[in-house]
């Protein structure tokens, strides 16, 4: 059934147990006590009905939840002609239904917008132009036009001259690769330069894309469920229920001290003060940028004891910066890089818009380029006040100003230098790189002082790269070089030792966070698949978000837990009374009442968590008003 559908149920039958009570009431107190026990029972059997078919489809799978211990006690309270306490009843339980049903549905509509980047269409070159068509169409031999900022959606060969692409969502590596003609492309990257034209090698459902996602469709099948924090406590509190109740009837040989203790021993504590602890555990993570899907992954988020992070645009920012200037005599770094940045404005390519970005950040004056010339892949030439400016790959430079290249300086693993010329005559080498993340060691220091006991790391990219990279950070483990069903069996040994967490972006981690206890994607700028193989989303382009909210999910589940305790106390207390004669079940009702509003309002202290750092230090404008709704 529809889950949009299923939320719809639970809102009506809640509406339906609230006014049967309501309603109810009032004809009470008017007198109408034969009208108003049949409005009870009308505002009953919805709740009871969907409860009794929710609790045989938990029986044919093996599982015994709290929903026994709700429907004995409003089928008693029923059958004995308690209807006033049944009603109660009703509109707890469902209360409690529609709460659940509440956090998962807004997990649903938050994913929306991030899925709806899945590239579902292609430019198709056709015998009347351009077309778009749906990928299941394509096949073969089809010739396809990728634009700037297209995902490629087949796997194929380059027909055009040269292609940049932008592979780090399959492989990890960072800098966009330069393809030439005839090279083949895989399905998933992104062109990060001009338009080329693509030959398809296969229909898209045999592309490196769509085993990716078969990839994940089977560590998700694959991963048990995770289960609810109140179903751990169900048998032990049903036989519990069972007990008192029997004993109740057994010793004085009156059916209404069972219902009252029935009615008494209906666990809301469980059904409603946990729901509202974890929901607000949810709210409050999403005001730090953090959107967990429901109610299941911020329980196992809590019991996290292992983590693996992905490399590129994870531990890593994934866009290239210029880390040095390596200058020739007679020039300045500040002023290469404004000639250097000048020109690339004329450039959509991702490492001139890095240079540029440079520049700016320096708070340089950036004149308008003229005479532009690009030559795609390559590198760019032009004028830039009065300065004949050349701007490229080290050879390009080289073969533009017709001297060889002086000698570079031996720069570190993963590197790319950029080579700058000025009327005629080597001016400097900007070497660029992917940096970690501002404050990426603090976070991990951070997550050991929260119990994470292993910290590792799994990326595609080349070892030596990896290691540069992570130098200091005192990692547990390193693996590089993986693929994505390598990341999987990572994960998989890793979950042996403990509930494991995964945190990547690329498509490649897909399959990996799919498997993994709790998998967490970067949702602002990662891709859309990981987003939806993963159970926690960062709403912000920030890994620092992660450790508030571990701490918030393990605080919610705190409270969880305490409220929990209580409230099965005072409802074992309760159950004892009823028991002895002390609580009719009306009164048993509403003592029940009270003890939920007692552990609700404290479950709801988990609105107020602060996590280590204080208050949100995401800015409000990084997170949408429907991330919040």
């Amino acid at each position: 059934m529809d889950a949009t559908l299923i939320d719809r149920i639970k809102t009506v039958i809640l509406g339906l147990a609230i006014a049967g009570l309501a309603g109810g009431l009032v004809l009470h107190a008017v007198g109408q006590g034969d009208i108003a026990r049949l409005v009870w029972v009308v505002g009953v059997v919805p709740a009871l009905f969907t409860l009794i078919v929710e609790i045989l489809r938990s029986l044919r799978a093996g599982e015994v939840g709290l929903d026994i211990v709700a429907a004995l006690s409003m089928s008693a309270a029923l059958a004995f002609g308690e209807t006033l306490a049944a009603a109660v009843v009703a509109v707890m339980y469902s209360g409690g239904t529609f709460l659940e049903a509440f956090a998962e549905g807004r997990a649903r509509r938050e994913m929306h917008d991030l899925l709806s980047r899945v590239p579902r269409t292609a430019t198709r070159h056709g015998a009347d132009g351009l077309e778009e068509v749906p990928l299941d169409i394509i096949r073969p031999g089809d010739r396809l036009l990728i634009r700037q900022g297209d995902v490629v959606p087949v796997d194929g060969s380059i027909a055009s001259d040269t292609a940049f692409l932008d592979t780090s969502a399959l492989t990890g590596e960072s800098l966009p690769v330069r393809l030439d003609n005839g090279a083949d492309a895989l399905s998933g990257s992104t062109n990060a330069g001009d338009s080329f034209d693509l030959i398809a090698a296969r229909p898209a459902k045999d592309s490196t894309y769509a085993g990716i996602v078969r990839l994940v469709e089977e560590a998700q099948a694959s991963k048990a469920p995770m289960s609810r924090l109140a179903d751990r406590w169900s048998l032990g509190f049903l036989a519990v229920t069972v007990t008192i109740a029997g004993l109740a009837w057994a010793f004085t040989g009156d059916p209404i001290r069972a219902v009252a203790v029935l009615v008494v021993a209906t666990p809301c504590p469980l059904i409603l003060a946990v729901p509202v602890a974890l929901v607000a555990g949810l709210s409050r993570a999403a005001t730090f940028g953090v959107l967990i899907k429901g109610a299941g992954p911020l329980e196992t988020m809590a019991r996290i004891r292992t983590l693996i992070l992905d490399k590129t645009g994870t531990l890593t920012d994934g866009r290239p910066q210029i880390m040095s200037i390596e200058c020739a005599p007679g020039f300045v770094g500040t002023d290469v890089l404004q000639y250097a940045a000048a020109l690339d404005q004329a450039s959509k390519h991702p490492v001139a818009s890095a240079v540029v970005a440079a520049a700016k950040a320096k708070g340089l004056g950036l004149p308008v380029p003229t005479e532009v010339i690009e030559s795609p892949g390559e590198g760019v030439e032009g004028c830039v006040d009065g300065k004949r400016v050349i701007v490229g790959g080290m050879g390009f430079v080289a073969g533009r100003i017709g001297a060889p290249h002086p000698e570079e300086l031996g720069h570190a693993a993963g590197s790319l230098v950029v080579s700058v010329a000025i009327n005629g005559v080597f001016a400097a080498n900007l070497v660029m790189s992917d940096p970690l993340r501002d404050g990426a060691g603090e976070m991990l220091d951070g997550l050991r002082r929260q119990g994470i006991a292993r910290i590792l790391l799994a990326t595609g990219d080349r070892a030596d790269v990896a290691e540069r990279v992570t130098q200091g950070l005192g990692l547990d483990g390193l693996r590089a070089g993986l693929s994505p069903d390598q990341k999987v069996l990572l994960v998989l040994t890793e979950r042996r030792k403990g509930p494991v967490m995964m945190v990547g972006d690329g498509v490649n981690d897909a399959p990996a966070l799919a498997a993994a206890d709790v998998g967490v994607a970067m949702g602002a700028r990662g891709a859309a698949a990981s987003a939806e193989a993963a159970d926690v989303v960062l709403l912000v382009d920030r890994i620092d978000r992660l450790g508030p909210g571990i701490q918030i999910a393990r605080a919610a589940r705190q409270i969880a837990l305490q409220s929990v305790v209580a409230g099965i106390g005072l409802s074992v207390l309760g159950m004892i009374a009823a028991a002895l004669g002390y609580l009719t079940p009306v009164q048993g009702a509403v003592l029940q009442e009270v003890i939920d509003v007692a552990v609700i309002l404290n479950a709801l202290r988990a609105l107020r968590i602060v996590p280590e750092g204080g208050a949100p230090s995401v800015p409000t404008s990084e997170v949408s008003a429907r991330h919040l709704a």
